[in-house]
């Protein structure tokens, strides 16, 4: 299972942060589409309605089809290298620093590395870290993909020397302050439940438990992510506003663009202009994105953990199955 375990250390820190970036690195390619169209509901000033004739984009499927129509399949990977960067540094980073923190949980309190509570506030923490460390290359991400045609940034170095030279080094980190509040709630209780899942269906069909490890991994991680996306998804949203600040000409063919002056501002302007469903444009998306990323992610990566356990010892059960 994710975390330290004392009775099953087989995997350190650094094939730890090796597989969170693999299962990170696989993840992102698959789930990529679902991210722009995410993006693209996220940053659209208009109610997300077929019966709005100014909104661009009124559900996933017309979404689809609009942006394969005027940008091509391409589109649908618009931002994948800096997302490929952003997925391989946040895992190994989140993932490193959660299996270090559950252990220093074991080794200096009294605490079980094993708890869901403990999970919940190790994960929240371990997130924070990969979060501070990947922060410029998620702006680029949610710049890349926010584009439409002709593009701004040609390409990744164009993009960070624009960026630098006429919006500064503090342009990288805009949004930094929502996507900290959002990332501790949002990763802990990823964490939290899919510890409480794992748990409960180890009491449920405990007989199936090692036969099916690697479905019952993806079947908890995919509703652990749902949960957690559904509780913490307003914090996204104000996030992904900020970091298109400045970027506002090359949103003009989406509809209208706003500014905003930071985190509360962009709260009130969302509340007083769009409502309270301004807050939850694109969760349909981003239901379907977090179910199959955080199911993909804990899949693959307890699947590689498990494949590094076999490598340094054949004979070894060392890791227990999900």
């Amino acid at each position: 299972m994710v975390g330290y375990d004392p009775e099953a250390t087989c995997v350190s820190t650094g094939e730890a942060a090796a597989a969170g970036s693999a299962s990170g690195l696989v993840t992102r390619v698959l789930i990529s589409p679902l991210d722009v169209v995410k993006i693209r509901f996220q940053l659209q000033i208009e109610q997300l309605s077929s019966r709005n004739p100014t909104a661009k984009y009124h559900g996933i499927l017309q979404a689809v089809q609009r942006i394969f129509r005027e940008e091509g399949l391409g589109a649908f990977w618009k931002g994948h290298v800096p997302a490929q960067f952003l997925s391989v540094g946040y895992g190994a980073v989140q993932f490193m620093a959660f299996e270090s923190l559950t252990e220093l949980v074991h080794n200096v309190t009294s605490y079980s590395a094993r708890g869901s509570f403990v999970h919940l506030v190790c994960g929240g923490l371990a997130a924070c870290a990969a979060t501070a460390a990947v922060q410029p290359v998620d702006t680029l991400r949610t710049r890349f993909a926010a584009q439409g045609e002709p593009k701004i940034y040609p390409n990744l170095r164009h993009a960070v020397v624009t960026m630098y030279q006429t919006e500064g080094p503090r342009t990288f980190y805009r949004g930094l302050t929502p996507t900290l509040v959002a990332i501790f709630p949002y990763a802990g209780l990823q964490f939290f439940f899919y510890n409480i899942l794992q748990q409960f269906s180890e009491w449920v069909i405990p007989a199936e438990g090692k036969k099916g490890g690697n479905i019952k991994n993806l079947v908890c991680g995919s509703c652990s992510g749902i949960i957690s996306k559904t509780l913490t998804y307003p914090l996204d949203v104000v996030k992904k506003r900020l970091q298109v600040g400045g970027f506002e000409h090359a949103r003009a063919a989406f509809g209208q663009v706003r500014t905003y002056r930071g985190f509360l501002d962009c709260m009130r302007q969302i509340m007083r202009e769009e409502g309270s469903g301004g807050f939850f444009k694109g969760l349909s998306p981003s239901l379907l994105k977090a179910a199959l990323s955080t199911g993909l992610v804990f899949f693959w990566y307890e699947l590689f953990c498990s494949l590094l356990c076999s490598l340094k010892s054949p004979d070894s059960t060392g890791r227990k199955e999900g």
